[in-house]
């Protein structure tokens, strides 16, 4: 069970009257990241951003320990980046692409990963197709099946999407698309810190997740997971001298683990503290974190659930921390800028970015709340009675 009176202490923006419920867009982090990235800055101000992170070099390498401990992997499979979105592209941007291969996409997909979809299809003539979605908003695991064939080249798994509570039958669904011959990329950006990220479980070839979200780490940081024996055959489409080494004139020879993955040039600092924030959660016990996280989002659900005049819009069987809705006579935006007033934090999700989704249900934009561990049970109920008053 995770200790609320500690993660509150640890957590500066809790317990000053304000209602934080947005860490499906950029959490809290606990102020042992925010600690860790201050304290290296202040090294660089002093002696430089080279010797300060040659005095860290050891902490660095233990970023990767700690997100391989999190999704039950190796270091050498862990690619860091500035973002889940960079780190996805990555990927999807190495996989060769002929004329007549098939991409498919969830009907769910976040629109970046859909927009670099199409990019490349268009310039490789693939084709981008839909996966259809069940009768409670899941992946279709029939219809997968049903599309299956040789020229599937991709198909592109999302865990949680961005605009509700959804969460996707991933490791069913990588089952399907890898016996039929094709690489699965799992975008795992909602559910990192939030669900069980197994990557031998899952099944999947690539994970591609964001540090600021649920993981509480700071923003410009996330990280690549590469299946390893998938990574020899792989060739990013960028290169710098730590993806790869000069070896002649006209040669180079790429990184043998998913480093190849990555540039030279980073944001120590910020790299620093995302390794803080995964071994903050390792600390707390993964499984309780999920556990707290699930239940608060039920609570939540189930209190606007109640309220007239409010609906709830999350989709499908299991559910993630995220709880999206409407109020009858109000914009979404609205009712996040009236709430903002009560000096109470949510979100909005507009329809291009889950385009296919929110289409599909006739909805131009709705209200996300996503309450983590670190929210109290008054503060959810404070967030209640404040939407019941608009």
């Amino acid at each position: 069970m995770v200790d609320d009176q500690r993660v509150r202490a640890d957590t500066p923006g809790v317990g000053t009257g304000s209602v934080f419920l947005d860490s499906a867009g950029s959490s809290l982090p606990p102020r042992i990241v925010t600690e860790t990235v201050i304290t290296h800055l202040r090294r660089e101000a002093e002696i430089g951003g080279y010797r300060a992170a040659n005095e860290r070099l050891d902490d660095l390498a233990g970023v990767k320990d700690a997100i391989a401990a999190l999704l039950n992997a190796t270091p050498g499979t862990i690619a860091l980046s500035d973002s889940a979105t960079r780190a996805w592209s990555d990927f999807f941007y190495a996989v060769p692409l002929r004329p007549g291969d098939r991409i498919l996409i969830s009907g769910a997909d976040y629109a970046s990963n859909a927009v670099a979809a199409l990019q490349r299809a268009r310039a490789t003539g693939a084709r981008v197709e839909p996966i259809p979605s069940d009768e409670w908003g899941r992946i279709d695991l029939d219809a997968l099946s049903a599309m299956m064939d040789e020229r599937v080249r991709l198909v592109s798994l999302l865990h949680v999407p961005t605009n509700g509570g959804l969460v996707n039958p991933v490791a069913a669904a990588a089952r399907i698309a890898r016996e039929g011959g094709a690489l699965v990329v799992l975008d795992a950006c909602q559910s990192a810190g939030q669900l069980p990220l197994d990557v031998a479980e899952l099944g999947v070839d690539a994970l591609s997740a964001t540090g600021r979200k649920w993981l509480r780490g700071p923003r410009g940081t996330g990280f690549l997971y590469i299946r390893p024996e998938l990574v020899a055959s792989l060739e990013p489409s960028r290169l710098d001298l730590l993806s790869a080494r000069w070896t002649g004139p006209q040669e180079y020879r790429l990184a043998t683990d998913a480093t190849r993955f990555e540039f030279w040039e980073h944001d120590v600092a910020a790299r620093l503290g995302l390794g803080a924030a995964v071994r903050y959660l390792l600390d707390l016990g993964p499984d309780d974190v999920f556990a707290a996280i699930a239940e608060r989002a039920g609570y939540l659900r189930g209190a606007l659930g109640e309220l007239p005049g409010v609906t709830v819009r999350d989709l499908g069987v299991e559910h993630s921390g995220i709880v999206s809705f409407t109020v009858d006579g109000l914009e979404p935006v609205q009712v996040r800028d009236r709430l903002l007033g009560e000096d109470i934090t949510v979100s909005v999700s507009h329809r291009g970015s889950t385009l296919l989704d929110m289409s599909a249900r006739g909805l131009d934009s709705v209200v996300r709340a996503s309450p983590h561990y670190f929210v109290s049970h008054p503060e959810l109920d404070r967030f209640a009675a404040a939407v019941a008053a608009l």
